[in-house]
Order: structure tokens, then C-alpha cells, then sequence
């Protein structure tokens, strides 16, 4: 689950993961890892740049792969839709470590909300300026919105795999489907609330979002 969805597909092994923020980095594995990172950062760099300046549907993928100076083929080997220069990142490795490094007797909704918050907060830490262009360029694109919303199904498994390793339940358990949707709506409410009222509160937001599934609601 990214700050904003992620669109990455687990049936793409091929695709390098995307540039994770400074707060959630592994250490590199070696000279080609890090070429992959320089390229990544390279392309979202020039198209957060051009798209800025000209606007998202006005920016082709061949102009965004000229200012990174690569080719369109590599920018497709990286990012398989144009959308997904926004979108993709490494946020749901640092969510499945945070959920599993949680007291085993917390309650699930807690574990999550601090296990999605919590990284969360260090990538607006490290990241806040991307993460606004981000934003923006959700706020004003509906394609974006849209895929988005498709990227939810990786997250979804992950999430459900890991409450499966943590307490023993079948990862299709009806129950934990239901809790892994309803915590994927609010976070994608929250993201929906946050493009539309304060960019500045995103992480707040979906702090708040998350609260209300853990405690229910009250009127």
C-alpha cells in the first residue's frame, strides 16, 4: 500500500522495485542496484518536472524519457503506464515489516493503523515535496485516480497474507478480506479527502481514517 496506492504488479519480476523514499531505503546491494535507482529517480524526477510545467495528459512518455535521457522502452521496463510514475513505490515492504514487527496481542486494526501510519510518516518526513506533486497530480487527473483504484489488489494480498502469518487465519478467511477492504477504503478515502481539502494534512488524514475502523463510529 503506498501513500497513494501502489500500482506495482507481482506479475512483473522483471520490473526493478520503484525508488524507495530516503526514510524507508534499504541499503544497496550492489553497482547495478543502484544504477536501477539512479535511472527510476531519473525518470519520475524529469516527468514530475515536465508534468508541472506543461501538465499531465500534454506530456508524452517520449518526452519524459528524452529528459531522462533514456529511452521510451526503458521508461515501459520501469514504470508499464505512464500513471504509474505517480503511483508505484516501495511503501508495502515497509508496511508488512512494520505490521510484523507489532505486539502479537494488539488488536488488528491498531496493528494496521500504526503499521501503515508509521511508515507513512517517515516518507512525508524525507519525501514531502514529491509527495505533494504527487498528490497534486491525483487531485487533477482522473486517469491517475483511476488506476489508483486498480492498484489495490497487490496491497490487498499483501495485507492478507501477513494477518495470516500473525494469527494463523487463512488468508481467504471472509473476515480478514473484509477487514483488509475496509482498511483499503479508508485509506483510499482519506487520499480521495486529502487531494480534495489540505494536501499539508495527508498523514493525518489517514491516521484519522484509520481510527474510526479501529474504535467504530460514533455520532
Amino acid at each position: 500500500m503506498a501513500p497513494v496506492p501502489s500500482t506495482s504488479s507481482a506479475a512483473e519480476p522483471a520490473m526493478p522495485p520503484a525508488t524507495p523514499p530516503t526514510g524507508l531505503r534499504p541499503p544497496a546491494t550492489g553497482l547495478r542496484e543502484r544504477k536501477k535507482i539512479r535511472t527510476r529517480q531519473a525518470i519520475r524526477h524529469a516527468a514530475y518536472r515536465l508534468f508541472e510545467e506543461q501538465g499531465y495528459e500534454a506530456t508524452p512518455v517520449d518526452q519524459i524519457a528524452a529528459a531522462a535521457e533514456v529511452s521510451p522502452s526503458t521508461v515501459f521496463r520501469y514504470f508499464p503506464t505512464k500513471e504509474d510514475i505517480v503511483l508505484s513505490d516501495e511503501y508495502d515492504p515497509a508496511v508488512r515489516e512494520a505490521m510484523l514487527a507489532r505486539p502479537a496481542d494488539e488488536p488488528l486494526m491498531e496493528t494496521l493503523r500504526h503499521a501503515i501510519v508509521d511508515p507513512m510518516r517517515q516518507l512525508v518526513e524525507h519525501e514531502r515535496d514529491e509527495l505533494l506533486t504527487r498528490l497534486r497530480l491525483i487531485r487533477r487527473t482522473p486517469a491517475i485516480r483511476a488506476r489508483m483504484s486498480e492498484g489495490m489488489g497487490k496491497t490487498g494480498k499483501m495485507l492478507r497474507a501477513v494477518i495470516a502469518e500473525r494469527t494463523g487465519r487463512d488468508a481467504d478467511d471472509l473476515e480478514v478480506r473484509v477487514v483488509v477492504a475496509a482498511s483499503l477504503a479508508a485509506m483510499q478515502e482519506a487520499v480521495l479527502h486529502t487531494v480534495d481539502q489540505d494536501l499539508e494534512a495527508y498523514e493525518e488524514t489517514v491516521d484519522q481514517a484509520l481510527a474510526v475502523l479501529a474504535r467504530g463510529l460514533t455520532l
